[in-house]
């Protein structure tokens, strides 16, 4: 099943961010990856959630502006060179990474970091044909 990135759009303010946290928290949903930068306008917070319908949903309902993307959710090794592993097989299938941000909380001995890609079908099969451990669903649960 595919991993689903939630992209909510905030004004570059004080207390904006604090905004979309509070909404996830009343309604107990985990921020289980997160990056944001305020190189666009409005900011970009793309997220990993627990439950990414129900943040979907919430966040609508209050009147923010989202998007959702399928992303990929990937296992690094957790030493100096490792995340090479997975980009050099992108490299190769010419799989553009538009974006990258690490799972909070490393899984055993490796980081997990979460891809946004432009070509994701082909990224899969490359990564599965380099042996590149991926996360499904489970990712929300860890």
């Amino acid at each position: 099943m595919p991993i689903t990135q939630i992209s909510v759009a905030v004004e570059n303010r004080p207390g904006k961010l604090n905004e979309v946290c509070d909404i996830l928290e009343k309604e107990l949903i985990n921020i289980k990856a997160i990056m944001a930068s305020s190189v666009l306008s409005p900011v970009q917070v793309h997220m990993i959630v627990s439950d990414p319908k129900k943040a979907e949903t919430v966040l609508l309902n209050r009147g923010m502006k989202i998007s959702t993307k399928e992303v990929i959710a990937v296992a690094t090794p957790d030493h100096p060179g490792g995340l090479n592993a997975v980009l050099r097989p992108l490299i190769e299938a010419q799989v553009n990474v538009d974006a990258m941000y690490p799972f909070i909380n490393l899984h055993g001995d490796e980081a997990i970091m979460i891809l946004e890609v432009d070509k994701i079908d082909e990224a899969k099969r490359v990564l599965k044909k380099h042996w590149v451990k991926t996360y499904s669903t489970e990712i929300y649960n860890l």
